[in-house]
């Protein structure tokens, strides 16, 4: 079991920034690639970003690509996202999720474990 935990999600002025944060605490951190997801109301949840075990790959969808870097620390057990130029349609709430594999993934059914989600809102 992997245990994980969002953090640092809140109301945020178009333009602004956040940095949300995962912390996992279960078996091996490292042994997982970990991705973001978001869902917004009415609408399905979706791929935001996904990063390889060592961090040494990354994969965003279209619309957050340089606005938004994943990164983690393998020694802290914590993957984050830091989130720059907020747009209101980044509104929804943030998952992070933990994949086995060696191979990052954009499908969620990918991913065993996931977070409980932390709301983002940006106000435009």
């Amino acid at each position: 079991q992997v245990q994980l935990v969002e953090s640092g999600g809140g109301l945020v002025q178009a333009g602004g920034s956040l940095r949300l944060s995962c912390a996992a605490s279960g078996r091996t951190f490292s042994n997982y690639a970990m991705g973001w997801f978001r869902q917004a109301p009415g609408k399905e949840r979706e791929f935001v970003a996904a990063i390889s075990r060592a961090g040494i790959s990354t994969d965003y969808t279209d619309s957050v690509k340089g606005r938004f870097t994943i990164s983690r620390d393998n020694g802290k057990n914590t993957v984050y996202l830091q989130m720059n130029s907020l747009k209101p349609e980044d509104t929804a709430v943030y998952y992070c999720a933990a994949d086995p594999t060696a191979v990052i993934h954009r499908t969620h059914t990918q991913y065993d474990y996931w977070g409980q989600g932390t709301r983002v809102t940006v106000s435009s």
